[in-house]
């Protein structure tokens, strides 16, 4: 029995894997190394995972349909599907890259669903699916039909697609939506780590909308654990479905969303304060105007995830931020 996660040397991918064998699973990590961000700080959480002797790699692209068929062999139980292109900015950039890395190789996986004898598909989605709605806490029984990024329509047209194969195949897979997740070994163009840099090096910082973007900062131990309890409970078709009155969050397939983030809401500059207060120094804040792409606020409804798994979000900034700041020390003097 043997666990896929997709991503598996990502900044997500890598704590779920090493969470899975902490706990003596077995688990198959599929990541495709690209250079989006330094392929450096991918191969060290590589070479963590693979220290333990449950864990087997691949490295090549989910969207490359021949490769896949070569996990159909495999003994897989259910699957983490966390692979995908990041970034929001990114995406204005280059939405070409979205579709293969978010879309096609999503697809690929519930087919390996669909095909083999998979117990539950875990799928990462985003709140930046949420778009423009201004609705806060962002609930998963709102209407997620205006993404203002190529990123979020990617993401959504992953949940649309994992709700089609539950319907159609009767496959449980469960979307899962992340909330601006941070920590220790996360990725260099989050806002913590290019704040960190900035600051640490005397360098400014640029604060879009002023600076008054209030986010649900998420902490990766709890994104961590939430990811697990989902994982260990596969979804089942809802009872309380109305096809006369349909609403997002039920579904008479074995398919669920949930939302995993913070429930408090803190604003980026409170966030930049606790990292210069972290590294001793303080920088030249740019304020400028709200970018493209961007929601103003964030803050996640995570009440079905406390009635359903009994999971709550448990790591404040004031502590997640020191944590993240430290390992951020020695990752950089080694560099």
């Amino acid at each position: 029995m043997s666990i896929l996660v997709t991503g598996a040397s990502g900044f997500i991918g890598f704590h779920v894997c090493n969470r899975l064998l902490q706990e003596g699973r077995q688990v198959i990590g599929v990541d495709s190394m690209n250079d989006y961000y330094d392929v450096e700080l991918k191969k060290a959480r590589l070479a963590m995972l693979q220290d333990h002797d449950g864990f087997t790699f691949h490295q090549f692209d989910l969207s490359d349909h021949q490769s896949v068929l070569g996990l159909y062999e495999l003994g897989i139980t259910s699957i983490v599907h966390l692979a995908a292109q990041a970034g929001v900015r990114y995406s204005i950039e280059n939405p070409i890259a979205y579709h293969q890395a978010n879309q096609v190789a999503t697809l690929e996986m519930l087919e390996l669903a669909r095909n083999t004898d998979i117990d539950h598909t875990v799928f990462a989605s985003s709140s930046s699916v949420y778009g423009a709605n201004q609705n806060v806490p962002f609930s998963t029984a709102d209407s997620v039909d205006t993404p203002i990024s190529f990123y979020a329509a990617s993401k959504r047209t992953g949940e649309l697609l994992a709700h089609s194969y539950a319907h159609l195949y009767r496959i449980p897979v469960t979307a899962v939506r992340f909330f601006t997740v941070y920590g220790p070994w996360g990725r260099p163009d989050m806002a913590l780590w290019k704040f960190a840099e900035a600051i640490e090096s005397g360098g400014s910082i640029d604060l879009y909308n002023h600076g008054r973007h209030r986010r649900d900062f998420t902490y990766i131990d709890d994104i961590v654990e939430g990811v697990i309890r989902v994982l260990d409970n596969p979804a089942k078709p809802d009872a309380n479905f109305n096809p006369l009155s349909p609403s997002p969050d039920h579904s008479d397939a074995p398919f669920a969303i949930y939302n995993i983030g913070n429930d408090v809401s803190v604003e980026l500059t409170r966030y930049v304060d606790l990292i210069e207060a972290e590294l001793g120094k303080t920088a030249e804040r740019n304020l400028l105007p709200l970018q493209p792409g961007d929601i103003e606020e964030s803050l996640a409804d995570v009440e079905p995830m406390r009635r359903d798994f009994g999971w709550t979000p448990k790591v404040s900034v004031e502590e997640g931020v020191p944590r993240f700041i430290e390992w951020f020390k020695t990752w950089t003097s080694q560099a």
